[in-house]
């Protein structure tokens, strides 16, 4: 692999959020529990966001997955019980690159990383046409190894801060990351709050800010049209992360396009 195709996975995951913001909007960044609603019908599910999304992200199910709610959790179940592995989700990652230029972004939480070895896993992922790691539990003054892998195999790093994380902290995450920001809206799990919950996204999306250049995304809590405007025009933020609506969207038979659509209508600054 050479230094160029490292460095344009990055590129490409900030080049994303460049082009929605000459758009005059927040990027669009749905999130998906890989094998769900089971292998089969994953792929055309996250090929009906792709046509929609600025950036995707791919969740790795997880046996314990502590900072997702009850629908994501279910989802997660589900998949896992329908086979889906740590390697099946980085092949789904390989048969969906080819198709698009959309950054793919793999969510996971630390403990299958350590499973399959921390630079094994980067490798595959790297093969596997992985843009970026999305890391919910892993303090990034934490490991150093994993920072240094991800770096050696050209993988984006988004770490996560909070409403509750000290300006400090907030500095010390933000210049840790090297793809964007996640700002969670809310303190607890995601979607089990709505708008009502959003109102400390200001003052967070400001406060990294300052410590970084780098977009800054916010998830939990987006569900429509309505939360996805308070995130990308009341708080300014440069991408509206949303999971648990399209969860509940594909397991109620809805269609993800359409719901896609309507919320990125809410992304327009």
């Amino acid at each position: 692999m050479t230094v160029v195709e490292k460095t344009s996975r990055v590129e490409r995951i900030h080049a994303a959020f460049e082009r929605a913001k000459s758009e005059g909007r927040a990027a669009l960044i749905p999130y998906m529990t890989a094998g769900y609603p089971d292998q089969e019908h994953f792929p055309a599910v996250a090929q009906e966001l792709l046509k929609r999304a600025d950036l995707l992200e791919i969740g790795l199910p997880y046996s314990d997955p502590l900072g997702d709610g009850p629908v994501i959790q279910k989802a997660g179940e589900q998949a896992i019980e329908r086979g889906t592995s740590t390697r099946r989700t980085l092949q789904f990652v390989k048969e969906l690159r080819p198709t698009t230029d959309v950054p793919l972004l793999v969510m996971t939480y630390i403990n299958p990383v350590y499973a399959v070895g921390p630079e094994e896993f980067m490798r595959l992922a790297s093969e596997a046409g992985v843009d970026g790691l999305i890391l919910p539990d892993l303090p990034p003054d934490q490991d150093d190894e994993i920072r240094d892998l991800a770096a050696r195999y050209g993988l984006g790093l988004t770490f996560l801060i909070a409403p509750t994380s000290t300006p400090a902290r907030v500095q010390l995450v933000t210049e840790a990351c090297t793809a964007f920001v996640y700002a969670v809206s809310v303190t607890g799990v995601t979607g089990t709050r709505g708008g009502e919950a959003l109102t400390e996204v200001p003052a967070l999306v400001s406060l990294a800010r300052q410590h970084t250049t780098l977009p800054v995304a916010v998830g939990f809590g987006v569900k429509d049209a309505a939360t996805a405007r308070k995130v990308a025009v009341d708080a300014g933020a440069d991408g509206v992360v949303v999971g648990s609506a399209f969860i509940a969207a594909v397991q109620g038979g809805q269609d993800v396009g359409a719901l896609a659509d309507e919320i990125k209508s809410g992304c327009v600054k």
